[in-house]
């Protein structure tokens, strides 16, 4: 839970005008270092793979079901 979005907004719009548009080697390079801290810190891998997992399949059905109702027919 991020305790003050408007402050990390505010890093995330001055990180990206200082550093511009991120090119794939880049970006996997961050992903990487991310999960490694994860791992660190000891909240990668979950212990239970599937904690959740009913929230995530009632979200995904609920974002399928709107994008088969909005596309054109």
């Amino acid at each position: 839970m991020i305790g003050n979005p408007s402050a990390l907004k505010e890093f995330e719009d001055r990180f990206s005008r200082a550093e511009g548009r991120l090119d794939a080697q880049r970006c996997f390079t961050l992903v990487d270092a991310m999960l490694r801290e994860g791992v660190a810190l000891g909240v990668l891998p979950p212990r239970d793979p599937l904690e959740g997992i009913e929230t995530d399949i009632r979200l995904a059905s609920i974002l399928n079901s709107c994008s088969r109702k909005s596309s054109p027919s």
